[in-house]
């Protein structure tokens, strides 16, 4: 799932193989911004910002978001795609300075805009601080998550109080802090919640494969995501689950251990069907 730290690494590939490079072939293939044609442009760079990615080429930034199947792929000039063509909604390719000729694609992208870089603030400027920025600021991110009236598992998801965090870790941080995800924010230590996940997403970021527990061997690398029904690993007790959101346009699958994490007396969880 494309989280902060897949977007992290995503964004390092392509800048790693666009950075000074002047632009080849530029495609994007979704009906709002298909006239654009930056070829002749120099990449700048690419960058993060939370779960969003930013090409910055020529005065203009090319902004894509993941979601939830999004990805992006680089190849050298010719290599096979090892996804299907139909998916690809952003094809950018370019020459680098050492020669070598590079494609990217982006299959599966759920948004794609097009700004003049000075209006970048128009699609990331409602963002959080970013734990993965050279500008992350921790106080300002735990400020703004415990001004959520809302559960804390709502609030950590907030991408305009902390940038990046997305369901997985939300689950596995509360695990690790002893949180029940229904727990009013109000009642939560936000700052210690915000430390770990911080520590997290930093140990993840230049991982091939997301762990929580330290062992990344298939169905070991989670405490409680996607374990319901399954003993916790700490104590044994049957992991539960249910169902929280914002909305329920928004809603998103939760799971905690019902020992290692109290329930609050507010709220009780809706159960998986």
């Amino acid at each position: 799932m494309p989280e902060g730290d897949t977007v992290f690494r995503a964004a390092h590939r392509l800048d790693a193989a666009l950075a000074g490079a002047e632009v080849t072939r530029f495609e994007l293939r979704v009906p709002q911004v298909a006239t654009v044609d930056l070829t002749g442009q120099r990449v700048h760079g690419v960058v993060p910002r939370g779960k969003h990615l930013l090409h910055r080429i020529g005065d203009t930034t090319v902004h894509s978001h993941l979601k939830m199947e999004g990805e992006w792929h680089v190849y050298r000039r010719g290599e096979r795609w090892r996804a299907a063509g139909f998916k690809a909604r952003a094809v950018i390719g370019g020459g680098a300075p050492d020669g070598q000729e590079w494609e990217t694609v982006g299959f599966d992208l759920a948004d794609i805009a097009v700004v003049p870089t000075r209006e970048e603030d128009s699609l990331v400027g409602h963002l959080g601080p970013d734990p993965l920025a050279a500008d992350w600021d921790p106080v300002e991110a735990t400020r703004r998550v415990s001004a959520d009236p809302r559960e804390i598992h709502v609030a950590l998801l907030d991408q305009r109080s902390i940038a990046g965090f997305g369901n997985e870790y939300a689950n596995e941080i509360l695990f690790v802090r002893g949180v029940h995800p229904f727990t009013p924010t109000s009642q939560v230590d936000v700052a210690a919640a915000i430390d770990l996940g911080t520590r997290m997403i930093r140990a993840n970021r230049d991982r091939s494969g997301r762990t929580f527990t330290g062992d990344s061997r298939p169905g070991r690398s989670t405490w409680v995501y996607r374990r319901e029904g399954r003993p916790c690993r700490r104590c044994g007790t049957l992991i539960e689950g249910g169902t929280l959101g914002a909305d329920p346009t928004r809603e998103r699958i939760v799971f905690w251990c019902p020992r290692c994490q109290p329930a609050p007396d507010v709220t009780a969880a809706v159960p998986i069907s």
